[in-house]
């Protein structure tokens, strides 16, 4: 049976390789890494690269925490116990060029002691996902990245990628747009072991899931960093950064998990774009390249 120490670990290997492969892939920008204490139990380390040749803002964040469970997520989780603990990885990043997409990763672990059963049961579960919020839509790249998605989910179970791409089509929706905030990508939770599925596989997936960012971003980094772009594709991009920030700061459980258990903000509200803007009114020009992108940002599109 793995436990929570393994999987803590696994993930801080897995922030490690990030890092390094996204550090070459930009050429210039750094991460500086800022080691953190949690006051209700545990830590964490959070990454930020800032201002890199690609790479305008970025985190690559790992936390272990543990402690008692407010109300108030309590009640969210639909549970009785107070104890928990949670680990996992949080990754955006922002890019300087237009042309290149924002991209959005997590993988986590959330236990607590169970009050059925023996204290040897605890109630447990495996969540993430990884979804992709290009400023322009580039259908092949769309292609390209969920059937890079359905190839890691379809060697561990072949209803994976259905499943949770049609998950990831309704959470990524901002409601009060009637958009949704990109591509989407794939999104579970709860995931837990039952008679077809162990938990090493489940624990496998989430590593694999992990380690496909890197092949994923980069390729989709270097197809498009080289581009030409003009001041009006900047100020697109900016527009669509405002989207970005409008769910996470509305919609995202990350976020509002974070915050009511008393999580370390900066770390939490990394996920915000350096720069945005909210233009009154804005309208896409007919048959534009921004009216297209527009066009594309709905629920149920099949990529693959």
């Amino acid at each position: 049976m793995i436990d929570k120490e393994q999987i803590a670990a696994n993930y801080r290997l897995i922030q490690d390789e990030i890092c390094t492969s996204l550090e070459l892939t930009d050429g210039m920008g750094r991460f500086e890494e800022e080691k953190w204490e949690r006051e209700g139990g545990g830590g964490g380390r959070t990454r930020v690269i800032q201002n890199g040749n690609i790479f305008e803002k970025g985190g690559v964040n790992f936390s272990a925490v543990h402690g008692q469970l407010p109300d108030t997520v309590k009640k969210a989780l639909k549970v009785e116990q107070d104890d928990f603990f949670a680990t996992g990885i949080s990754i955006v990043i922002h890019p300087n060029h237009p042309m290149v997409p924002i991209i959005h990763m997590n993988i986590r672990y959330f236990e607590m002691p169970s009050s059925f059963g023996t204290a040897n049961e605890p109630v447990r579960w495996f969540g993430g996902g990884i979804d992709l919020t290009p400023h322009y839509v580039f259908e092949d790249d769309a292609r390209y990245f969920h059937a890079y998605l359905k190839s890691v989910c379809d060697n561990f179970n072949h209803d994976f990628y259905h499943r949770f791409k049609l998950w990831a089509d309704d959470y990524f929706f901002i409601k009060h747009r009637n958009e949704t905030r990109g591509i989407g990508g794939i999104f579970y939770d709860r995931l837990i072991a039952s008679n077809e599925l162990s938990w090493g596989t489940i624990f496998e997936f989430s590593k694999a899931l992990g380690r496909s960012f890197i092949p994923i971003y980069t390729e989709l980094v270097n197809r498009n960093r080289n581009k030409p772009f003009n001041e009006e594709q900047q100020q697109w991009q900016y527009q669509r950064r405002s989207r970005y920030a409008e769910f996470n700061l509305v919609y995202d459980a990350g976020t509002k998990f974070g915050l009511e258990t008393n999580g370390r903000i900066e770390s939490i509200l990394m996920s915000l774009p350096p720069t945005a803007k909210w233009l009154y009114n804005y309208r896409a020009k007919p048959e534009s390249e921004e009216a297209k992108t527009l066009s594309l940002l709905r629920k149920g599109i099949n990529w693959v």
